[in-house]
């Protein structure tokens, strides 16, 4: 649980075009589910909040080396993202390679992906 985390709505943190995302926010919307909405390709990632996700889910997970953002880095810059820091000058310097949807629950978690399962552990009545 990342402390001073909590909030009464769910934040979705993605790019609007990613079918992940896109899944996502339908399952939110047909579980009666508000949620707030960060796009990271409008608004940014947010470095502030960079850090206590990596605490809590660890940058391996963060960074999705299966996309096509990692996928078209050049050799030398994937090699180079081996630890937090390096993970976290890439994520802010290419919002796209995050793996999505990053979720910050009111509970105070942090979810990586889509997993019907995993969102509704976290659904808030």
């Amino acid at each position: 649980m990342m402390a001073g985390m909590k909030t009464s709505t769910p934040t979705l943190y993605g790019i609007p075009n990613c079918n992940t995302v896109k899944t996502a926010r339908t399952w939110l919307t047909e579980q009666g589910l508000a949620y707030v909405f960060h796009d990271f390709k409008k608004q940014g990632v947010p470095a502030d909040l960079l850090p206590g996700w990596i605490a809590t889910v660890g940058w391996e997970q963060l960074v999705n080396r299966k996309g096509t953002t990692w996928r078209k880095l050049d050799e030398a810059t994937r090699l180079a993202v081996v630890d937090a820091p390096s993970a976290t000058a890439l994520m802010l310097a290419q919002p796209s390679v995050i793996k999505r949807p990053v979720v910050a629950w009111p509970d105070g978690q942090v979810s990586v992906g889509f997993d019907a399962a995993n969102f509704a552990a976290h659904r808030v009545t």
